[in-house]
């Protein structure tokens, strides 16, 4: 973990969620599926958490953000924090799937697929601007397709809605041979894994876990206990 300056470069309004263009130095910038804590000051008792949802030149795109923050503005930065996605390099077909949120936060993944030169599929209501022409975007209703199709599959789903994703995987809620899949379940996260507070904590196989630090990506298969 590391804690340091960063900078609001650009504010980005993209589906009616804000983000912000952040420059700040390479240590800092989150994998996608981690997040860092940003405050406007050194010593603000609730700082922001922010999620990666994409890469630039001198920093990362950011969600969600405050609508106080403006361009130019200074942030306080620690993390990065918390377990993000792991494409494998075995990855061949990979499944991006937004069960009730835009997939910003699934964005970085695009690109290391492509670097992996896999083919992807990403399921989701509405799909963000300027997709790589490779990327095939699929409904919801896809998804049992999708899921049955990729070797390696990314969720990003609200905590509340695990059980409807359960339901609709069905059997595929066990793992499938060959199959590797990950799952960021999105929870309030209010002290970045230090007080242990429970308010981020979630009850995948047949246990409590804290998504500020066991999180917020997690092994999908099995899905629940």
């Amino acid at each position: 973990m590391h804690i340091g300056i960063g900078q609001v470069h650009e504010l980005i309004l993209e589906g009616g969620i804000l983000q912000a263009r952040i420059s700040c130095s390479r240590e800092l910038i989150p994998r996608p599926g981690q997040y860092l804590l940003a405050s406007t000051a050194s010593d603000s008792p609730l700082p922001v958490p922010v999620f990666q949802t994409g890469f630039s030149p001198s920093g990362f795109l950011a969600a969600p953000i405050l609508e106080t923050w403006r361009a130019g503005q200074r942030l306080y930065l620690r993390g990065p924090l918390g377990h993000g996605f792991v494409l494998p390099l075995s990855a061949r077909r990979v499944g991006l799937i937004a069960f009730d949120d835009l997939p910003l936060r699934l964005n970085g993944l695009i690109e290391i697929a492509l670097e992996q030169n896999a083919e992807i599929a990403l399921v989701c209501h509405t799909s963000p601007d300027d997709l790589p022409d490779v990327v095939e975007v699929h409904p919801l209703s896809a998804l049992e397709d999708v899921v049955a199709w990729a070797d390696y599959l990314a969720f990003d789903i609200a905590r509340e809605n695990l059980h409807e994703l359960k339901r609709r995987l069905g059997e595929r809620g066990q793992a499938p041979a060959g199959k590797e899949a990950q799952v960021l379940i999105r929870t309030p996260i209010v002290c970045g894994g230090i007080a242990e507070c429970g308010v981020c904590a979630v009850m995948l196989e047949s246990a409590w876990k804290f998504a500020c630090k066991e999180g917020p990506v997690f092994k999908m298969w099995p899905l629940m206990g």
